[in-house]
């Protein structure tokens, strides 16, 4: 196994890269070289990158293998929310191979050449009798679709590497770091006019968030987490006016937008890095509530939609959030909203903010016996007007203004220091 510690992909940063015994840990050797990196690593400031391909535990070696990984586990738990640490897996790791990544702040894979599973297909075989492969197990389709254990896949250890390049400098170094700001030629004043007709008029007509978030950045250029995994929240990096900013957006074209225990806990966890790391938080809403259904509830949707919930909360970074159309019941609080200390709150003319949408407010209300009510509904609370004459809306704006409002925002939050009660730790809903 070899260790680089403070070389260069864009800044300094500490790189572990399993190479001989089939790339299983020998404590002695390797697992003393990745603590000695992390320890490292947390003590200058430096992120973690980790190149991964390793067949788990070293058998020859018995318990100190494993006390080797716990030894590496726990310098992984105690630099997460100092440095980032990011994962790439670039070949097959199994057993205690894989929770070092999981405990890393993002984990990417390599498609058809990288896998992750606990256990291989042959002992599920021998245990379960299921015939599986190691793709449909442990592979890059399966964990950035389904598993959600990684964020995101990439064609070839080439383009893997480029992209980590790419993605590395939304990061800052530390936790002591502010949000790194690059020089920007896209002008922060810029208007956008195709934002003023990109929400339909039908209510219930989709369209894609992406298309907004898009003509907002700069060069429209989003790195997405997760993209393939709860595709009704959409999140990721971008950069306004040169300064790296974090993203969580609904996306209507994925079941409505509505939230559920996947998109809640997707979002909690990104919002979460994000507060860690000083980056700012710019949330579209669009949701018009909870996902209904046995399947939600028994799930825990209640515990798990508290997530996204606290992780709002908490945050005291930069906030900002625009509403450009649906924000109904206690989705609306969720999406950082102005009650859980957003700083700057807009919505368009399009927005309706309300406790739900006028047919079901009306059928509860009325019992369908009033002929006009939906309408009137329409008129009193399926609008922006309620929530900015409370305050809780700062403002109603033009779409095609949203860039220059945001950029000069970020400007006036880029001081802002905000804390919460003395704590040991906060204790989110997991």
């Amino acid at each position: 196994m070899l260790n680089l510690f403070g070389s260069n992909v864009s800044h300094g940063h500490a790189v572990s890269v399993h190479t001989v015994f089939g790339a299983s840990l020998a404590v002695r050797l390797g697992g003393m070289q990745q603590r000695n990196s992390l320890g490292a690593a947390a003590m200058v400031g430096a992120p973690v990158i980790g190149l991964n391909d390793s067949g788990g535990a070293r058998i020859q070696e018995g318990v100190e293998s494993l006390a080797g990984y716990a030894d590496i586990f726990l310098r992984n738990v105690l630099c997460s929310g100092v440095v980032p640490q990011i994962s790439l897996i670039m070949g097959p790791c199994a057993g205690g191979a894989v929770y070092s990544p999981a405990l890393t702040d993002f984990t990417f894979m390599v498609k058809d050449t990288s896998y992750l599973f606990i256990t291989g297909p042959d002992v599920v075989k021998s245990v379960t009798n299921e015939d599986v492969t190691q793709e449909q197990l442990g592979g890059a389709k399966t964990h950035t679709a389904v598993s959600g254990v990684a964020h995101r896949a990439f064609e070839n250890d080439i383009d893997a590497l480029l992209n980590l390049r790419e993605f590395f400098n939304y990061l800052p170094l530390s936790n002591r770091d502010p949000a790194p700001v690059c020089e920007c030629h896209d002008p922060s004043d810029r208007p956008v006019p195709e934002l003023d007709t990109i929400v339909p008029s039908e209510s219930a007509k989709a369209y894609d968030m992406l298309d907004i978030i898009h003509s907002i950045v700069d060069e429209r250029e989003f790195f997405e987490i997760m993209p393939s995994y709860a595709r009704n929240i959409v999140v990721g990096f971008a950069r306004m006016n040169g300064r790296s900013v974090g993203i969580v957006g609904n996306q209507p074209k994925v079941a409505s937008g509505c939230l559920d225990i996947n998109s809640s806990v997707k979002g909690a966890r990104f919002v979460r890095f994000c507060d860690a790391f000083n980056i700012p938080l710019i949330t579209f809403v669009d949701v018009p509530g909870f996902l209904p259904g046995t399947a939600q509830e028994y799930g825990g949707i209640i515990r798990h939609g508290a997530k996204l919930l606290f992780a709002f909360a908490e945050a005291t970074v930069p906030k900002i959030t625009v509403i450009t159309r649906k924000a109904y019941g206690g989705a609306y609080d969720v999406m950082s909203s102005k009650h859980l200390r957003g700083d700057v709150n807009y919505a368009w003319p399009t927005a309706e903010v309300a406790v739900m949408g006028a047919k079901g407010a009306v059928q509860i209300i009325f019992r369908g016996k009033e002929a006009n009510a939906e309408e009137e509904y329409v008129d009193k609370f399926a609008n922006p007007f309620p929530a900015a004459v409370r305050g809780f809306v700062d403002d109603i704006i033009q779409p095609s203004t949203t860039r220059t409002r945001i950029c000069h925002d970020l400007d006036v939050l880029a001081s802002k220091s905000q804390s919460s009660p003395w704590k040991k730790h906060a204790n989110i809903p997991l």
